[in-house]
């Protein structure tokens, strides 16, 4: 009989470390961890690999119960099991190893489970180590191949865009190096990425005291102009530049979220003109957006 001893922290990517009893599992940049024994008169490699492979699964399983609640708010037992595709007495059993843990608790008496407060004590572990730009790295350096031109990640301080992290691609022709460069929000795309996703008022009151200098001839500078170039960057999901900054440089970004959903960041890819083309650029479009999804969901947004 396989008996789940503890549960640690979350995570989608299981694994075994063998000779330990462990099986550890990583999500979003969280680790969860969760030891097991087996009581048992006598014990096979066979039997062994089994269990641990079993262990694995539960671990699996438990947390798809917890991403179920936190995506749905409550669920019932009949509800997780039909999602994790196991009998309503196996859902019981994690749900209630997970409640004894504090992870879930009972929402009143309608029979629904939600999250408990055990979370927070596990999050709290992390978040205040999370950082951007070590969340982003792995995803730069494999979206600058992919695409093969400089990716960068991107925040907004006062009414500028700053660039925090930079990756070349193969394909790169300079060796200009963004990083530490103040740039105008208006005319790069990282910063019409998030001028777009800000509060109507609080982006024209920016916009206001920063103005919409012209930096090239092509240079959006007219306020109706650039609000309906934002709002088709939002419905889009990402935003774009054609030599607005600098002539001979195509550019577009897409929105890193935080765990509550808000814009924090912008992630782009940037090129030659000749090369990123505004056709290619919109081509490579869903590439940038999956880094981008997948940066946020480091940073713990659960959308």
């Amino acid at each position: 009989m396989l008996v789940p001893v503890s549960l640690y922290a979350l995570g989608c990517e299981p694994r075994n470390l063998e000779g330990f009893g462990f099986a550890v599992v990583t999500c979003s940049g969280v680790v969860y961890y969760a030891y097991s024994f087996t009581v048992s008169n006598y014990s096979t490699d066979s039997e062994t690999s089994n269990s641990q492979a079993g262990g694995v699964q539960s671990v699996d399983r438990a947390i798809s119960v917890m991403e179920i609640l936190a995506q749905r708010g409550e669920a019932g037992v009949s509800e997780v099991a039909a999602e994790i595709d196991v009998h309503k007495s196996t859902a019981f059993r994690l749900l209630g190893a997970l409640e004894a843990r504090g992870l879930v608790e009972q929402a009143g008496e309608r029979g629904k489970y939600r999250l408990g407060f055990g979370i927070v004590r596990l999050a709290g572990a992390v978040t205040g180590r999370i950082d951007i730009t070590q969340q982003g790295r792995p995803v730069c350096e494999r979206l600058a191949e992919e695409i093969g031109e400089t990716v960068n990640i991107a925040v907004m301080q006062e009414h500028y865009a700053i660039n925090l992290y930079q990756v070349r691609g193969p394909g790169a022709i300079t060796a200009h190096n963004w990083v530490g460069q103040l740039t105008p929000l208006h005319a790069t795309s990282s910063g019409k990425i998030l001028l777009a996703h800000l509060p109507t008022q609080d982006r024209a009151d920016l916009l206001a005291e920063a103005g919409l200098k012209k930096v090239t001839a092509r240079t959006i500078t007219a306020k109706t102009k650039l609000e309906k170039n934002l709002a088709e960057a939002r419905e889009r999901g990402y935003a774009w530049t054609l030599e607005e900054l600098e002539i001979g440089l195509h550019a577009m970004a897409a929105p890193i979220r935080n765990r509550d959903g808000d814009v924090i960041a912008a992630l782009s890819a940037s090129g030659p003109s000749y090369r990123f083309t505004e056709e290619r650029l919109h081509e490579l479009s869903p590439v940038l957006l999956k880094g981008a999804e997948e940066i946020s969901h480091r940073m713990g947004y659960l959308g």
